[in-house]
């Protein structure tokens, strides 16, 4: 990428029309903390920034207010149009501007994954999408769809199960060939072109190609009838029921036979309610849906961002996308659309005919999930939380520390970033905490808030798992940190440094009901009822940041039982470990062993040998 990053500037127009170029790329609003409140693109830079300086009757309304906070400017060069809706993208994502629409969800669909690289390749349940070679399919809109899929086809189709890269050879098969739901190629009894046959049978069928899956099916069974093969006919007839079956479980909703995307939008009082249908083949094959808040956002706005931001994480782009409002920016996506995906795709927002049929059916369901919203969805989370804990504007960014140890052994710190009451996962981070030796809860959150203080932008709250003991060692810690920032914007509090606040269990020998939320410069908990809004936020974060440390501690707990002495004899690694481990079965019989001994286990050498003796002497 061809680009250049200018330092920032400050919002005189007459200066910026000197200095900014007529060429694509992206530009960034500041508000005087320094942190950026909002990322465009722009096919001309100039043109595009300074529209910005309008009359106040001719700007929006998000706009005005956007304008009022910023200070500083910066923007970056890029080679073309494309890129910059890339670069647009990445930074959104890395700064989540308070003034852009952003899309979050904290769920990750389960996809189906084919490796192709593996001699016999097999079919398993994915999270995350990589490029590694391998063809996915999804994601499925739940974990019971993609299970359900996995399940009628291990039926129908009988893919390998064992699980790891390689194919271990076998003196017999397993299980599942016996129960006829492997092919067996560990035994070797099925040979790779077979094999090879029934996995483009299986992407016919993950593909939504179900006619032309089932005629293939058709012709081989007749093949299989003429040489009198009747046995492997009648399986083959077994297929086509299976198929056809689960075909007819799924709603045709287009007799185009089309792959399409349907994206429906509705609104209500600032909040936004997004559905997006999955049409393959002309079967409705599901659905996802997005709750959005978004003050003075046109429908445009809306639907741009999160066709800008959804579509770089999707594996598979439709040749056509419909929407219920059009967009300003048309021509620019559907180019940068059609290039994502290595073909041309269509935007459109249809105004008759099957296809407007479609689209008033996503809006349909946007409009009932927003109706189905409550009272306590649709009332701004963010607004309550300043109000409760006396705030002088409304927190976005909120992370939350936890500590996790056993008897002082292998203590881990872990971090987790909340934006606007919803998981950040972006934000998620770990500790290895190696300073403090036993159990010293104190010294070890000092540590962690050390050690994590300064990478990246601060939060607007700071939520620490503990009682008033934890909140004043880390709000000193904090206020230690912030000395300098402070001098520098001579003694003002700037929003730099966040507010420290701690949640605690309740006290059963008081009778205590609910979890308490200790502030600093005050004495007693705040008096908050267990089912209050941003009660319940705090603990939500709490209980992610403690779930997130105790799995990191688990996780180093289990590397460690499975190190061994052997880890420690030079030309010993995890293959001839295991050897070892299967020929001697424990570590014990491994030192009792002479050289002769471990001589006899293949991939051991008479030197190797000689050096594992030696090592246990």
């Amino acid at each position: 990428m061809d680009k250049n990053t200018n330092a920032q500037y400050g919002l005189d127009p007459e200066r910026l029309r000197n200095i900014l170029p007529g060429e694509p790329g992206v530009y960034m609003f500041k508000e005087a903390s320094g942190r950026v409140i909002y990322v465009g693109k722009a096919k001309s830079l100039k043109k595009r920034v300074l529209s910005y300086f309008k009359r106040h009757a001719d700007l929006h309304r998000k706009t005005f207010l956007m304008m009022k906070k910023a200070t500083g400017l910066d923007f970056i060069i890029t080679a073309t149009e494309q890129e910059a809706f890339i670069l647009e993208s990445s930074l959104v994502k890395k700064f989540m501007p308070r003034y852009n629409i952003v899309l979050r969800d904290d769920k990750q669909y389960p996809c189906l994954r084919l490796g192709l690289k593996e001699p016999y390749p097999r079919l398993r349940i994915a999270r995350k999408i990589k490029k590694d070679g391998a063809v996915y399919f999804g994601p499925f809109s739940s974990a019971n769809s993609v299970r359900s899929t996995l399940k009628v086809i291990d039926r129908v189709f009988q893919l390998r199960k064992c699980k790891g890269k390689g194919l271990l050879k076998r003196p017999r098969p397993c299980l599942n060939y016996q129960m006829e739901r492997c092919l067996g190629p560990c035994a070797g009894d099925i040979p790779e072109s077979e094999y090879g046959k029934v996995l483009r049978q299986v992407r016919l069928f993950l593909e939504g190609r179900n006619w032309e899956l089932t005629g293939q099916l058709k012709n081989d069974m007749a093949a299989a009838a003429e040489k009198l093969d009747f046995e492997k006919a009648a399986g083959i007839r077994d297929q086509i029921s299976a198929i056809e079956k689960t075909v007819e479980r799924q709603h045709v909703v287009s007799q185009r036979l089309e792959d399409q995307d349907i994206i429906g939008l509705a609104k209500s009082s600032g909040l936004y309610q997004m559905v997006i249908l999955f049409v393959r083949k002309g079967y409705l094959t599901g659905s996802r849906d997005y709750a959005l808040r978004a003050q003075n956002a046109s429908a445009s706005d809306i639907i741009e961002a999160f066709l800008k931001q959804y579509y770089p994480k999707e594996a598979f782009i439709p040749k056509q996308v419909l929407i219920s409002d059009q967009i300003e920016d048309l021509q620019a996506i559907t180019e940068w659309l059609s290039n994502l995906a290595g073909r041309r795709v269509v935007i459109h927002k249809p105004l008759r005919g099957e296809n407007l049929r479609l689209v008033k059916m996503a809006v349909t369901n946007a409009e009932s999930l927003l109706t189905g919203q409550s009272e306590f969805e649709k009332e701004d989370l963010m607004d309550l939380v300043q109000t409760v804990l006396g705030l002088p504007i409304p927190p976005r960014y909120i992370e939350g520390l936890d500590i996790s140890n056993l008897q002082g052994d292998k203590a881990v710190g872990s971090i987790v970033s909340f934006v606007d009451g919803h998981p950040h996962k972006a934000g998620y981070r770990n500790y290895r905490l190696k300073r403090v030796a036993g159990i010293a809860d104190y010294g070890m959150m000092a540590e962690l808030v050390e050690r994590s203080t300064g990478k990246g932008d601060p939060p607007d709250i700071l939520l620490v798992d503990g009682g008033k003991g934890h909140l004043s060692v880390v709000k000193k810690v904090i206020d230690r940190f912030s000395q300098p920032r402070r001098a520098r914007d001579g003694g003002d509090p700037s929003r730099d440094v966040p507010m420290v606040i701690s949640i605690a269990k309740p006290d059963e020998e008081r009778q205590e009901k609910y979890d308490k939320i200790y502030i600093p410069g005050r004495k007693n908990p705040l008096g908050l009822r267990g089912d209050h809004a941003v009660l319940l936020l705090m603990m939500r974060i709490r209980d992610e940041v403690h779930r997130r440390a105790i799995s990191y501690h688990r996780g180093l707990r289990r590397k460690a039982l499975k190190e061994s002495d052997l880890d420690l004899i030079p030309n010993i690694g995890s293959k001839r470990k295991k050897l070892l481990l299967t020929h001697f079965k424990s570590i014990t019989a491994i030192s009792r062993a002479t050289p002769d001994d471990l001589a006899k286990v293949p991939g051991i050498s008479r030197s190797l040998s000689q050096d594992i003796f030696s090592y246990f002497r």
